[in-house]
């Protein structure tokens, strides 16, 4: 048992870390890292991890296997605890389920704002708009990565890489040598983008919930991230083709209320803002008053224009649509969303077990801020980027501003590094449909790498 214990541990700590911090207090009272049951919860861990690796191989959506690893991790630490005689784990479980809670109600309403925007058609006439201003592929190359950047701040890097992904495909089917490097721009640029902004990444928005660094002070990170993007498309640039994939001719007009609801979720993440900035409250309660405004917005459209008398239902739908914000809610991303419950469950029970301990001093005690930071990024290329930064602010190290933004940057567009290594590539290679693979997008890792090493020498001649 003791061999198979090290094992585990030298591929938990290969893992980068994955342990949570609302736990923190009580794992680091006990150790039961040498109990019997320890090794097994581990290794259930990673038997799920690695399902959700090869994810795209098994054909199973990567929530499940997650949700039935932390039942069976917390069925260990259950079991472990109380035959040490440890009290009973439910305070320890709430603790976990308010953190993931908050999470959870923040990322549902920026979710559904987004599929509302989408049934409104306002990413499809963006599409359009770029499909008929006939840019060269170098054009096309710049326009939608520069608009990937700044989209993915406001949005998402994942919803911002499928809809310029989209674009991508649509006009330059007929010249696959430019599809590669202007997807693997689309995803640098998505990862880059949302590395300075709260919304932009769920990284960012943990590390601001946890109130590691405060709203105004993630805007630090925008030079480095515009660097981080540049680099590589300079680097890439020369090696586009020539010449032009012609302009098309696609008509889509907004849909009624388009414009009202993108400005309700600009006020909605204005709202998030002076909640925690000056009111001291819960950023997720501004977004839900958002939300809230948003359902009021709709119903009063739906009176003006007749929708509940059913004389005049028809001709509503005809003109409006479903604008029914309870579907939008159903259209979350639900399997990321429960994923999300499995990882934080799981890894919370693999911390109370005792592992964080192990790993804090050996990264941190020995490898110093800097470098574990660096390493990081690197291995946020391997492993999705949301359980590292929760390893993060599970352990709650002592660290400067300087060094949470480092880390914030390095786990964001560290995943651009390899397709799997962030949720904007994973599905760019679900879209592309074999035009963008893993082997594609590492012909052109060493001007992303270039890149990365970059973003971290600006942060420190800017930043440190």
């Amino acid at each position: 048992m003791p061999s198979l214990l090290s094992v585990s541990v030298t591929f938990f700590a290969l893992l980068s870390l994955l342990a949570p911090v609302p736990v923190l207090a009580q794992a680091a009272a006990v150790d039961l890292t040498g109990h019997p049951l320890a090794p097994a919860a581990l290794a259930v861990f990673v038997a799920a991890y690695l399902a959700v690796v090869l994810e795209e191989k098994l054909h199973l959506r990567k929530s499940k296997p997650m949700l039935v690893a932390a039942g069976c991790i917390w069925i260990f630490v259950s079991l472990a605890a109380h035959q040490q005689g440890l009290d009973p784990l439910d305070h320890v479980l709430e603790k976990i389920l308010a953190e993931y809670a908050a999470l959870l109600l923040f990322l549902l309403v920026a979710m559904t704002y987004v599929s509302m925007m989408q049934e409104r058609r306002v990413f499809m006439v963006l599409r359009a708009w770029l499909i008929s201003h006939g840019f060269s592929y170098r054009g096309l190359f710049w326009v939608t990565g520069i608009l990937s950047f700044f989209l993915s701040a406001v949005a998402d890097n994942l919803t911002t890489a499928l809809m310029m992904g989209a674009i991508v495909l649509a006009v330059t089917k007929k010249k696959p040598e430019f599809i590669t490097p202007a997807l693997v721009n689309v995803v640098v640029a998505a990862n880059a983008g949302g590395a300075f902004s709260p919304f932009g990444d769920i990284t960012t928005l943990m590390v601001w919930q946890a109130n590691k660094v405060a709203f105004f002070e993630f805007f630090a990170l925008f030079v480095p991230s515009v660097v981080n993007y540049l680099v590589p498309a300079l680097l890439m640039t020369p090696f586009l083709p020539t010449g032009s994939p012609g302009s098309g001719e696609e008509q889509v007009d907004l849909r009624p209320g388009a414009l009202s609801v993108c400005a309700l979720f600009l006020c909605t993440v204005a709202l998030a803002i002076v909640f925690e900035h000056w009111l001291h409250l819960p950023p997720y309660l501004g977004m839900l008053t958002g939300l809230g405004l948003l359902m009021m917005y709709t119903w009063q459209l739906k009176m003006r224009a007749g929708a509940y008398i059913p004389e005049q239902q028809q001709a509503y739908e005809q003109q409006y649509g479903k604008l029914d914000p309870f579907e939008r809610v159903s259209d979350a991303e639900w399997d990321t969303l429960l994923f999300f419950f499995g990882v934080i469950f799981a890894v919370g029970g693999l911390g109370y077990l005792g592992y964080l301990q192990l790993l804090s001093g050996a990264m941190y005690g020995q490898l110093g801020h800097t470098w574990t930071h660096i390493g990081v990024g690197l291995v946020s290329a391997i492993i999705d980027n949301i359980p590292v930064m929760f390893s993060i602010l599970d352990m709650n190290p002592e660290m400067s501003l300087y060094q949470w933004l480092l880390v914030t940057l390095t786990a964001g567009v560290g995943g651009s590094l390899l397709a799997v290594g962030s949720a904007a590539g994973v599905a760019m290679m679900g879209i592309a449909q074999g035009r963008y693979t893993f082997i594609g997008h590492l012909r052109w890792s060493w001007a992303v790498a270039a890149g990365y090493i970059a973003s971290i020498i600006t942060h420190y001649l800017i930043n440190g």
